[in-house]
């Protein structure tokens, strides 16, 4: 495996970065879904 601590952050930072976006799409889809069930019309901006 990589033995570089520099690159084991840099690897680190990059997985955090995709989770977190990824996180952040999947809630504001989540999101999105539940308002227009109960409100019947599309988020506010």
């Amino acid at each position: 495996m990589i033995e570089s601590p520099l690159i084991k952050r840099l690897l680190w930072s990059g997985l955090l970065a995709g989770t977190g976006a990824l996180a952040t799409l999947v809630s504001t889809r989540i999101s999105t879904i539940i308002w227009m069930r109960v409100f019947g019309e599309e988020p506010p901006e």
